[in-house]
């Protein structure tokens, strides 16, 4: 069968979530590193078509293949670490620790932020021919929508930094939802399908991805963005880091694991057995 049971999904993320917490250092970084660098490279793809055929959600369309190739490789991102690894975290598993959790997201964030840097720093080579000209049409597109989404968020002070980080809850309810989707299928078509649909919606919606965002904003003060390091950190990094957090593990991880794992099913009498005592 190609469909696993929702019983079998949870028991699946949790052990996905244990080998997470329990790995190496150097694996942990090598695989964030990868997952960062790809899905970065799936955002320039998205905002390349986007702004080339003047229709957004055609890039939003199209933005799910670099999740989907970086699952399909087995790299990791923060937003699903969020999920995978407090779940293991709940189900007691020996030897997983809050103190293991903290360390997995640590690691991931830092792998995340290395690889979306790197393709970010290369991104500006191509967009401005090794910084010898202007950004093209492309790069001055990131450049603002750094500016819109830090910006744009401090002009309306708490009001702002509330809708930034419900924009981050709802973008890894969804991205998480993606991650859930791979181990929901056991062939390849059917993990894409599952995968393609939530991630596609985070981005058609403009919800806010801590490891988009450390290849949008980053490149977009390459790029000559008007806006600065502090902005970034302050109106969009740190906050839909949290949502995230707040969004994959409340509404993916613990949901399923209490729906699942800790919600015992209802015992069923069959009719004969129940004539037998009559």
């Amino acid at each position: 069968m190609s469909y696993v049971k929702p019983s079998d999904l949870v028991t699946a993320m949790i052990d996905a979530g244990a080998s997470k917490v329990l790995m190496s250092t150097r694996d942990t970084v090598i695989r964030a590193y990868m997952g960062g660098a790809i899905l970065a490279l799936g955002a320039v793809f998205a905002v390349t078509v986007g702004v080339q055929t003047g229709q957004p959600l055609i890039g939003a369309l199209l933005f799910p293949v670099g999740f989907c190739m970086l699952y399909l490789l087995g790299y990791d991102l923060l937003t699903g670490v969020f999920v995978l690894a407090p779940m293991a975290w709940l189900d007691k598993r020996p030897g997983i620790t809050g103190v293991g959790v903290l360390r997995n997201w640590g690691l991931v964030f830092l792998g995340n932020f290395l690889g979306a840097f790197t393709v970010a720093v290369m991104m500006a080579i191509v967009f401005t021919y090794g910084f010898a000209t202007e950004p093209n049409q492309i790069g001055e597109a990131i450049g603002h929508l750094g500016e819109s989404r830090t910006l744009g968020y401090a002009e309306y002070g708490a009001s702002g930094m509330l809708t930034l980080f419900i924009r981050g809850v709802l973008c890894n309810w969804m991205v998480s939802t993606g991650v859930a989707g791979a181990m929901i299928a056991t062939d390849i078509p059917g993990k894409v399908i599952a995968m393609w649909m939530p991630v596609m919606l985070f981005f058609a919606m403009a919800f806010e991805h801590s490891v988009v965002n450390m290849f949008l904003f980053p490149s977009g003060l390459l790029l000559g963005g008007d806006f600065t390091l502090l902005d970034y950190l302050i109106w969009n990094e740190i906050p839909t880091v949290l949502g995230n957090l707040v969004g994959g593990l409340i509404f993916t991880g613990l949901a399923l694991y209490l729906a699942h794992r800790r919600t015992a099913p209802t015992p069923v009498v069959a009719r004969d057995a129940e004539l037998e005592t009559l």
